[in-house]
């Protein structure tokens, strides 16, 4: 299923074809193949093995300056498609054509697939270890090998198109001693190969510190987000650079390029060629490239698609994507990293004299406005630079303009959560608070 099966398909070129005949001044094809295989296993044993499938098209044309944008799935008839979006467009405004003109470029297919039979050996692998060490646990798995088949084409000259394959995993373990309930889990999302020894043993360390229960302290306190819990900074970050958020004035950073808005310990940029979140072009056909959006905690830059480019006259940074089949480009993110420090995690926990390890959460940050209150999943009192036990019913909360100011330390140990490389750190002086306290 590789790139080439879509670019020998005449379906776009249909498409386009028939709609410039029927009276639109240009038009676009956008397609999407995937196909997945994920292996589930539940209650320590080999669940289920399942196969999907899926296929759709969107084309997006201009008449009259109007646009109109039509989606199917599975099977297409181009002399429907092409109906429905005219019939659409006569219900928009006109607007400038957004579309990009033909690059000359080829992009390489990436990642390469795995037999089934792998996927199964890596989860039966991962479950041996960490019963090897407890027995009592019930783990439930899913591993998967993902094939993503992506074309862009044009009435303007532009067809790009690759193939993505990702490998990923998630795994939880359940530890139950009388009326006290533990869910341990983790995870990776990689290209070619997944480390299920990893996976394993990361869920065993943090079984191994929760052997105690112990009481949260009430107050401020030093925070040390795992790589696993500190994607909930990044979101509200995310927001904040999304170039959109900029024009409506609704991000907090919108006139502050060039100046220190964080920590000056803070690098954050994208990489198109970085990890398993790896992207040659955007959707709307723009090569991606490497963007530093904070450097030593100045703001460099934001991100945008062409529209608001255009409207920020800054040009589009390739960061246009769709958040679904049926939407229009939008500013979005590809991947998202930040520079990692040198300190092992464990480095990190010795360095705390009184504080809580943050490592599973349960909400959501506060969107752009960074105001949290979060819930601790899974969390642990340090005391003299030791792990002393699990802490429960606790919950930190603060403001995450205010926290990426208060960041003392930054781990060495980035890792992917999702399209987000981060590594650990500690936030100074989070509110705490503790049913116990």
């Amino acid at each position: 299923m590789g790139s080439a099966n879509l670019s020998q398909d005449t379906l776009a070129e249909q498409l386009l074809e028939l709609a410039i005949k029927s009276g639109a001044e240009v038009a676009e094809v956008y397609q999407s193949r995937s196909l997945s295989r994920p292996v589930f296993f539940e209650a320590n044993r080999l669940k289920q093995l399942e196969t999907s499938q899926s296929e759709g098209t969107a084309l997006r044309l201009w008449r009259n300056g109007c646009p109109g944008l039509a989606v199917a799935y599975g099977s297409v008839d181009p002399q429907v498609m092409v109906k429905k979006a005219l019939a659409l467009s006569q219900l928009n405004q006109p607007e400038t054509v957004e579309l990009n003109s033909s690059s000359g470029k080829s992009y390489p297919d990436l990642g390469e697939s795995v037999p089934v039979q792998k996927l199964i050996d890596w989860g039966k692998e991962a479950i041996a270890i960490v019963r090897d060490v407890y027995p009592d646990v019930l783990c439930t798995s899913d591993w998967e090998c993902d094939v993503e088949n992506t074309r862009l084409i044009n009435s303007k000259g532009l067809d790009c198109h690759y193939t993505d394959t990702t490998l990923s995993c998630y795994m939880a373990a359940e530890w139950v001693r009388g009326d006290d309930f533990l869910s341990v889990a983790d995870g990776q999302t990689q290209r070619n190969e997944l480390n299920p020894d990893k996976v394993a043993h990361q869920i065993l360390q943090r079984l191994n510190w929760a052997q105690e229960n112990v009481y949260t302290p009430s107050g401020r306190l030093p925070v040390l987000f795992t790589s696993k819990a500190a994607d909930m900074l990044w979101g509200t970050v995310q927001a904040a650079l999304n170039g959109k958020q900029v024009l409506e004035k609704a991000s907090p950073w919108a006139e502050r390029l060039g100046q220190p808005i964080v920590a000056p310990t803070l690098t954050l940029y994208q990489d198109p060629q970085a990890g398993p979140y790896s992207c040659p072009f955007d959707d709307e056909g723009n090569p991606s490239k490497s963007l530093i959006f904070i450097e030593n905690g100045i703001l460099r830059h934001f991100y945008s698609d062409r529209t608001t480019g255009r409207q920020l006259n800054t040009g589009s940074t390739g960061n246009g994507f769709r958040p679904g089949l049926g939407s229009y480009p939008t500013p979005g993110l590809f991947n998202f990293l930040i520079q990692p420090g040198t300190a092992s995690l464990q480095e990190l926990i010795q360095d705390m004299d009184e504080g809580l390890i943050v490592d599973q959460i349960l909400g959501e940050s506060g969107g752009i406005s960074g105001d949290f209150s979060i819930n601790i999943d899974l969390g642990y009192l340090v005391k003299k630079g030791q792990i002393i036990g699990r802490v429960k019913d606790t919950m930190i909360a603060g403001n995450v303009y205010t926290a990426l100011k208060q960041i003392t330390k930054i781990g060495g140990d980035a890792d992917w959560n999702g399209p987000c490389y981060t590594p650990s750190l500690i936030v100074e002086g989070l509110s705490t608070t503790g049913k116990n306290s």
